[in-house]
């Protein structure tokens, strides 16, 4: 966890039984909204990251983008959206994953890293980690290394980060939520 993160914590609402009875949504709009907490977050990452030799982040859509971008801008690195399918226009890989109730699918340019680059993926939650892993696995087919899955939010309870360690990658997040906060 970040040295910020109790504060980053303080600072997203829950909103109770959304978007279903029984649903605690961790919404990080209050989190955007406040100038110094956002510089906070950004900061959590810059200090995690700036030391190491990152070729590129792989933000996930469409809520990674908000962190990823100036992230990339910080460190000095290049960004590259991971979409969901049919939202790239040019030659792209795609890695299909499971969801509670079906399936979905992200794609990457295929030109989007050299063979060796260093990538940081990054995005708003780990859930389930499904997306994630999807993402290390594209990034993986395209020759370039995970160095760590980073999020604003782990919730540890949904089994995500666990599944994401598992599979042999890094997980770091700002704060986590367990379901009964």
């Amino acid at each position: 966890m970040s040295v910020y993160g109790d504060y980053i914590k303080s600072v997203i609402r829950t909103v109770r039984n959304w978007p279903e009875p029984g649903v605690n949504f961790r919404d990080i709009t209050p989190l955007l909204q406040n100038s110094a907490a956002f510089r906070k977050l950004i900061d959590s990452f810059v200090h995690r990251y700036q030391e190491l030799e990152i070729d590129a982040i792989a933000a996930i859509d469409a809520r990674g983008f908000i962190i990823g971008a100036p992230l990339a801008y910080e460190l000095g690195c290049s960004f590259v959206p991971v979409r969901k399918k049919g939202k790239l226009p040019f030659k792209t890989i795609s890695e299909t994953y499971k969801l509670e109730y079906g399936e979905s699918t992200v794609e990457l340019h295929s030109d989007a890293f050299r063979p060796k680059d260093r990538i940081l993926i990054v995005d708003d939650l780990i859930a389930t980690g499904g997306t994630m892993l999807a993402a290390a696995k594209l990034i993986e087919r395209s020759g370039g290394l995970v160095v760590e899955t980073a999020g604003i939010i782990d919730l540890p309870e949904l089994g995500g980060s666990k599944r994401i360690r598992e599979a042999g990658h890094s997980v770091f997040a700002v704060c986590s939520f367990t379901e009964s906060e």
